[in-house]
C-alpha cells in the first residue's frame, strides 16, 4: 500500500512538472538555489542570468538550463561551494546527467530511448564492424573482394539503387526520430500560456539570428572570458573549442559533399567517384580531414578530461560517437587512396558499413546533444527578451 502511495505522489509530480526527490533533476535544482543566491559566475555563460530569472526550478526548468550548458567548467573551477565543500556544487556533472535524462526521456519512440546509456564504443564499432562483414561477405561470395575493378565507378560493386534503398530509410529515420525528439523537448521548455504568442513572435526573428550565431562560433566555450574552458585542470584552453569547430564543420563540409553529389547523380547523371577540382571532391576531402583532426582531438581531451566535469558513465556514449565519425572520416579518404586497386571493394564496404553504423546511431547517441542545445540557445534568445515583468515566476 504504501510503494502504492509513492507511486502516485510520483506520478503526480511529473504530471505537475515537479523534480522528484532524489532524481537528477531535484540535485541540480538543489545547487542552482545556491547559485542563485551567490551568482558569482553569472558573467560566465548563458545558464547563469537564465538562472537568476527563476525563483524556483520545476522539471522543465532544470531540462532547459542543463541543456544550455556547454559544460565549459569555468564555473566548477571558480566555485567557493564546489567538492570537497559540504554544499558539493558541481554544476557541469550534475548537469550532465540530466542532459543524457532528457535524451532518454524526449527520445522517439520512447522505448528506443535507453539506447542512449548503451550507445557506448564497443557497441558502436561492433555495428560497424557487422555491417561492414555483411558486406565484404557478399563481395566474397560474388568473387570480387579482392578483384581489381574494371572501372574506379564505386556502382560497378554496389549498385546504386542498392545503396539507396539501404542508406534512404536510416537517414530518413534518423531525421525523423531526432525530429519528433527535439519536438517533444522544445514543448516542455518553451515558454507556456503567460506567454502569448504575439510576444514570441515580435521577438523570435532576432532571436533566431542570435541563436544561430551562438551555435556556430560555439560561443559557449570561450569560459565566459573569451580564453577558453578547462579540461584536465584549472588551467584555460581553447583546444576543446578548436577540436569541436573541426569536427562540426569537417562534418558539414562532408555532407555538403554528399548532397552535392546527389544533385550531380540525378540532376545531369554524372556519377560517382569525382575527381578533383570538383566541388564534391573538395567539400569531401577538406571536410574529411577536419573531421579526422576534430576527433583525434576530441578523443584524445576526453581521455584527460578532469573527472568532476562530467558523467563518466556517459563518456563511452561520447567516445563511440566520436570514433565512428573518426573511421568514417579515415575509411572514406582511405578509398580515395585505393581506387582502381584490388583494395577498392574491401575499403568501399568497410566504409559503408561505417556509415550506416553512424546513421543507424545517430538518434540515440551523443549527436543529439547539438540539436537540444542549439534549442536551449533558441530559447534563452527569446527568453531575455521578454518584458522583465517575465523574469521571475513559474511559467
Amino acid at each position: 500500500m504504501q510503494q502504492l502511495e509513492t507511486l502516485t505522489r510520483e506520478a503526480r509530480a511529473l504530471a505537475n512538472g515537479e523534480v522528484l526527490p532524489g532524481s537528477p533533476e531535484a540535485e541540480v535544482a538543489r545547487q542552482l538555489q545556491i547559485c542563485n543566491a551567490c551568482r558569482y559566475c553569472e558573467g560566465f555563460c548563458a545558464v547563469f542570468p537564465a538562472m537568476t530569472r527563476r525563483l524556483s526550478f520545476n522539471a522543465a526548468d532544470v531540462h532547459y538550463l542543463a541543456n544550455l550548458c556547454h559544460n565549459c567548467g569555468a564555473c566548477l573551477h571558480a566555485c567557493q561551494y564546489a567538492p570537497p565543500h559540504e554544499f558539493a556544487v558541481n554544476v557541469p556533472q550534475a548537469m550532465a546527467k540530466v542532459r543524457l535524462q532528457t535524451y532518454t526521456d524526449f527520445a522517439w519512440p520512447s522505448a528506443l530511448g535507453q539506447l542512449y546509456q548503451r550507445n557506448g564504443l564497443t557497441l558502436s564499432l561492433a555495428t560497424a564492424g557487422a555491417l561492414a562483414f555483411f558486406m565484404m561477405l557478399t563481395l566474397w561470395l560474388k568473387d570480387t573482394l579482392w578483384r581489381v575493378p574494371a572501372s574506379a565507378d564505386f556502382y560497378g560493386i554496389f549498385p546504386h539503387n542498392l545503396l539507396v534503398s539501404l542508406f534512404a530509410p536510416v537517414f530518413l529515420l534518423a531525421v525523423l526520430a531526432l525530429s519528433l525528439g527535439l519536438r517533444r523537448f522544445w514543448r516542455e521548455v518553451t515558454p507556456g500560456r503567460d506567454y502569448e504568442a504575439p510576444v514570441i513572435a515580435a521577438v523570435q526573428g532576432g532571436a533566431a539570428l542570435e541563436a544561430t550565431h551562438d551555435v556556430l562560433r560555439l560561443k559557449y566555450l570561450d569560459g565566459g572570458h573569451g580564453e577558453g574552458c578547462h579540461n584536465e585542470d584549472d588551467a584555460w584552453t581553447k583546444k576543446r573549442r578548436v577540436f569541436h569547430h573541426a569536427t562540426f564543420y569537417g562534418f558539414m563540409l562532408c555532407f555538403a559533399a554528399t548532397s552535392v553529389a546527389t544533385l550531380y547523380h540525378y540532376l545531369f547523371g554524372w556519377v560517382a567517384p569525382y575527381d578533383l577540382p570538383s566541388l564534391p571532391k573538395i567539400l569531401g576531402a577538406v571536410g574529411g580531414v577536419l573531421l579526422l583532426i576534430g576527433t583525434a582531438g576530441l578523443y584524445w581531451l576526453n581521455l584527460r578530461r578532469h573527472p568532476q566535469h562530467g558523467d563518466a558513465a556517459q563518456k563511452p556514449m561520447d567516445r563511440g560517437f566520436i570514433a565512428l565519425l573518426f573511421f568514417t572520416s579515415l575509411t572514406g579518404l582511405g578509398l580515395w587512396g585505393a581506387r582502381g586497386t584490388a583494395f577498392m571493394p574491401a575499403t568501399l564496404a568497410l566504409h559503408l558499413g561505417f556509415v550506416m553504423a553512424l546513421f543507424l546511431t545517430l538518434p540515440y547517441g551523443k549527436f543529439a546533444h547539438g540539436f537540444f542545445r542549439s534549442a536551449a540557445l533558441l530559447k534563452w534568445a527569446i527568453e531575455k527578451r521578454l518584458p522583465s515583468k517575465l523574469k521571475v515566476g513559474d511559467e
